[in-house]
């Protein structure tokens, strides 16, 4: 392709998940000029940043208009909720990510596990209670832990377990009466338990047809050993070892029966089915698949250790799934292993302190010839003075370390870890342990 056929690219959206969206669509043969909004201090060495209200559609309009956007990739579900996709569609503008219907896949747990049940896909078993009194007898049907999910979007903070009945319903009390959450607490959804193995499994499509990605595993306990509280992620590894069978069990029980759903409702979907699944073993020795949460875009940290490992124009893909026509443009089929580990501030997932310095960073680039195989993607900075960046998140850095193995792999990220550092950082050293 020459030069003159490149296209212009804007990224929505300002974590490590836009970092490394950034850096895979910057080494694409199709790219012409990269955009980000709002984006990060990483993302300037990739991308030309702009300040913007990235769930305006009318904003994000006006920003394609004076660069002269042909693509426009949205990372955060925020605006997809809010529908950005669909005015940027009806300007004629190519969009990865789905409209505000088919967004509610995430942006309503009600919609989705009530889309779930409609369509035979298997997720435990659910009550949607709009009051106290119905929470109470939604939990009291039930053995602990107890599962407590707020419908709307809770950046992450939605979500509940506790094996204690009157922990479940104060969650539900804070939720429901005292609207700890806003809007997004009302209603409740309280589920079963499952129990098993979790796996993240993402699907770039076009509403028909489909590319599965590299399987993922995400750590979300705060502490090694799985202990702490829960946060967005910690840290994230790909491939999965698993079954060639389970995939097949993803797509035919999973994938397959929400597409033909979607497709069945009248909704348009053009981006990413996320889909964390919950894998058990029945006493027959048969692997049961079960829908946890489907999200509606890459997730954060697992898209920086599966991005890696696919070969191919991913730039070519997203477009191609924009326009209903997706083609292979990557191969999906990994090789090697990607391992990334979050470096958080102290106190994440509660109270942290914000502006202190970073060191190693190497003025910010993404990859450095003194740690191969490695790359740094930033979340929570901010710049600081002489070019340096200073902490301004829960979740500051990812360092991804990539491997013929996943020794290799992890021996690479931790390593290009020794060389950073700010005050009171915190990361698992744990992750990936499984696969070793």
């Amino acid at each position: 392709m020459k030069k003159d056929d490149r296209i212009n690219i804007l990224v929505l959206g300002s974590g490590g998940r836009e970092h490394a969206m950034t850096h895979a669509l910057s080494k694409s043969g199709i790219t012409g000029e990269l955009h980000c909004a709002p984006g990060n201090p990483g993302i300037m060495e990739l991308a030309v940043t702009h300040s913007a209200d990235i769930r305006d559609g009318a904003a994000v309009l006006d920003l394609c208009a004076a660069h002269d956007i042909a693509l426009v990739v949205i990372g955060p579900e925020a605006p997809l909720a809010a529908g950005v996709a669909d005015i940027l569609r009806q300007a004629g503008i190519r969009v990865f990510g789905p409209g505000r219907d088919g967004a509610m896949l995430e942006s309503s747990k009600a919609f989705s596990k009530k889309f779930m049940r409609r369509h035979g896909i298997p997720t435990p078993d659910f009550d949607i209670c709009a009051t106290l009194d119905e929470c109470r007898l939604a939990i009291s049907k039930r053995t602990p832990p107890y599962v407590v999910k707020a419908d709307g979007l809770a950046a992450g903070k939605g979500v509940f377990l506790s094996d204690d009945e009157s922990d479940a319903i104060r969650a539900c009390e804070d939720l429901i009466v005292h609207k700890k959450l806003g809007e997004a607490g009302s209603p409740l959804v309280i589920e079963d338990f499952a129990p098993g193995l979790e796996l993240t499994v993402f699907a770039v499509t076009d509403g028909e047809s489909y590319i599965t990605l590299p399987p993922s595993r995400d750590h979300k306990r705060a502490h090694d050993g799985d202990r702490g509280p829960n946060t967005g992620g910690m840290g994230a590894y790909s491939p999965v070892s698993i079954p060639r069978s389970i995939m097949g069990i993803v797509e035919d029980a999973v994938l397959r029966p929400t597409l033909n759903g979607l497709r069945s409702e009248g909704i348009d979907y053009r981006g990413v089915i996320y889909m964390g699944l919950m894998i058990t073993r029945d006493a027959s020795g048969e692997d049961k698949i079960s829908v946890i949460e489907y999200n509606v875009r890459f997730g954060d940290p697992e898209t920086q250790a599966v991005l890696p490992l696919l070969d191919g124009d991913f730039a070519s893909m997203l477009l191609s799934c924009a326009e209903g026509r997706i083609e292979p443009n990557v191969s999906a089929d990994a090789q090697g292993a990607a391992l990334c580990v979050v470096l958080a501030s102290g106190g994440y997932p509660g109270e942290f302190r914000r502006g202190l310095p970073i060191a190693g960073l190497n003025r910010g680039r993404v990859e450095s010839p003194e740690f191969p195989g490695s790359f740094v993607y930033h979340a929570g900075t901010a710049a600081g003075i002489d070019g340096e960046f200073v902490t301004a998140g829960g979740r500051v850095l990812t360092v991804v370390g990539l491997g013929d193995t996943f020794k290799e792999a992890r021996d690479r990220a931790y390593t290009r870890i020794s060389a950073i550092s700010f005050e009171d950082m915190r990361y698992r050293s744990d992750i990936g342990w499984s696969e070793e």
